[in-house]
């Protein structure tokens, strides 16, 4: 009788105690692999990327050279581009106007084109894409038609031209 209540105070004692504590012990290192695993899961995209970063920067350095104008030639630039654009799709522009964002605090200055043009709605359809498809970076922003003169249909277009400062 001894011995079995040597042994209940023994296991309640140590045994028990040092059971809870194993499992517990074996959970946080069950947790400390897998947060393991998911670090070298990181790692190893990081340096995807690392290496890819040389490739980025040089494409970065080409997007600004080759598709953003710098200031100083922004206004002849997009008049260039509305102009080609217009007598590539075969329609007639009515109006534009031209203002330069000055209150847009990104890296890039913003130059805001509103245009009006007159034509068939495939031209105007062309002329929208040259736009949007041109070399130099563009964004959309305001696309509008409306009956024209003529049985032709009016298209207002307002488009930001980025820049270079």
């Amino acid at each position: 009788m001894g011995l079995v209540a040597l042994d209940i105070v023994v296991f309640f004692a140590a045994y028990r105690p040092l059971g809870i504590r194993l499992e517990a012990e074996e959970r946080h290192h069950s947790e400390l692999r897998q947060t393991v695993r998911n670090q070298k899961v990181r790692v190893d995209l990081l340096k995807k990327y690392e290496a890819a970063l040389p490739q980025a920067g040089k494409g970065l350095g080409d997007f600004m050279t080759n598709r953003i104008p710098p200031r100083r030639e922004a206004f002849s630039t997009a008049a260039h581009l509305i102009h080609k654009a217009a007598d590539a799709a075969g329609v007639k522009l009515s109006g534009s106007a031209y203002r330069l964002n000055v209150e847009h605090k990104d890296p890039l200055e913003q130059l805001e084109i509103t245009m009006n043009a007159q034509g068939s709605y495939p031209g105007l359809l062309k002329f929208s894409h040259a736009l949007e498809t041109a070399n130099d970076f563009l964004l959309v922003r305001e696309f509008n038609f409306a009956p024209g003169e003529k049985g032709d249909l009016a298209l207002r277009l307002s488009v930001d031209l980025y820049l270079t400062p």
